[in-house]
């Protein structure tokens, strides 16, 4: 073969570099550090996160009991050698079928009482139903702890830039100040008061910080990632619900998909096969069996045997019956609480959601651009000599508490929206 002929085809040679390219790209986007949004720490949760693998497994286990508990017991092969001296003829006793009297083969198999076995399985499903609700209830309170963390986490990197910003607007403010008293218009406390706002809002980001660390820590925590592995900034929280939200709707949601809800019905389905089962243990278990005989090296007899548990202890059943009921009333009450209380929870977070989003309009609409322009005003006035450089700094304050009040009354909304979603075990 010549070595034009090994060449690779132009086509070939394409489909190489676009695949080779694709490669790196994949594995420079595995390495890009996580935090910019919130659905990918919510899949890397779900991907790694150990506490919600563990209980996944559990509710596989659960799973797997199932079919064994409505499974008929393994049947009962009993051999019995008798006359194993035949009558003392022999020199010695002998264990081996052939040479003892008789051998008897028991072949038996227990059949439990019409009923039971379906029972069994139905309240073993009901608890692998209780198993799912349980890891749903993991996974609902991991994406809000999760989404509460982003949120918190996006407060922390928004304030420590509204802050930085704000420091640079303060030692602009300090050069107009600093001009304005060599011209010899303002006194040089002004610029004194201009350096001191400044060492104050420094402590400050060294404050955020830190707060915007420990929340690092605690996403990084729930991610099941190293306490120091990196996250990039936040780029955006995520979007709200922009019509307004249906308390009778959330509620009937709540009452049929919420984890500790669903947990709860499953465990009264799991009481009440219980309940059944007790009672239908007032009859009896049958053992049925075969038995051939064997004299000699062949089979001379057949029989057959018949088994039945005698339920003569009744006092004993009708103590197991009463715990039987008295464990589904049990069930079913704390099914109605649990249904009572993701109503009250839903009632409670959508009041505070609410009232976050009219906080944030009127921040938005009113508070932050009355701000702006008190701002604007004063920078004016003071390069006029019409206001002093207090008033200028109190307009600095006041636009960066609308900005944070703006952000707080948006990370609320988030946080609220959080506890919602976990109320009832799905996104909006």
């Amino acid at each position: 073969m010549s070595p034009l002929s090994r060449r690779p085809l132009p086509a070939t040679r394409a489909l190489i570099l676009v695949l080779a390219a694709a490669a790196a790209f994949g594995t420079a986007a595995q390495q890009q550090p996580l935090g910019a949004d919130l659905p990918s720490l919510l899949e890397y949760a779900r991907s790694h996160n150990p506490e919600l693998a563990s209980m996944r497994l559990e509710a596989d286990a659960a799973a797997l009991r199932v079919q064994p508990a409505g499974a008929l017991p393994d049947p009962v092969l009993r051999v019995e050698l008798e006359n194993i001296n035949n009558y003392g003829n022999e020199a010695s006793p002998s264990l081996l079928p052939s040479k003892v009297g008789e051998t008897k083969y028991t072949l038996m198999q227990q059949l439990p009482f019409w009923g039971k076995r379906d029972l069994k399985r139905g309240a073993a499903a009901a608890d692998a139903d209780q198993a799912q609700a349980r890891v749903a209830g993991v996974r609902a309170e991991q994406a809000m702890r999760l989404r509460t963390a982003f949120a918190q986490y996006f407060l922390a990197a928004r304030n420590e830039r509204i802050t930085a910003e704000l420091l640079d607007l303060v030692v602009r403010l300090e050069q107009v100040a600093q001009a304005r008293y060599a011209g010899g218009l303002a006194p040089q406390q002004d610029a004194i008061r201009a350096q001191l706002e400044q060492t104050a809002m420094r402590a400050e980001l060294i404050s955020i910080a830190n707060e915007k660390r420990q929340v690092q820590a605690r996403i990084n925590g729930l991610l099941a990632r190293t306490p120091g592995a990196p996250l990039a900034d936040p780029a955006a929280l995520p979007p709200v619900p922009a019509a307004p939200l249906a308390a009778q709707d959330l509620i009937a949601r709540a009452r049929a998909g919420n984890a500790s809800v669903r947990a709860e019905a499953a465990r009264v389905q799991a009481a009440q096969a219980n309940r059944d089962l007790a009672y239908r243990n007032r009859y009896p278990d049958l053992n049925i069996g075969v038995s051939p005989t064997q004299m000699g090296s062949r089979i001379t007899t057949w029989g057959l045997m018949l088994e039945v548990n005698i339920p003569l202890q009744q006092s004993t059943r009708r103590s197991q019956e009463g715990e039987a009921a008295t464990m589904l009333e049990a069930a079913r009450a704390r099914a109605e609480a649990a249904a009572n209380q993701a109503a009250a929870d839903v009632e409670e977070q959508l009041s505070g959601f609410e009232a976050a989003r009219r906080n944030e309009v009127l921040i938005a609409t009113r508070q932050l651009p009355q701000s702006e322009l008190v701002l604007q005003s004063a920078l004016a006035a003071y390069e006029s000599g019409k206001v002093d450089f207090s008033t200028l700094l109190e307009a600095q304050r006041q636009i960066r508490k609308a900005r944070l009040d703006l952000l707080k009354a948006q990370v609320d909304a988030q946080m609220r929206l959080a506890e919602i979603e976990r109320t009832l075990g799905d996104p909006l």
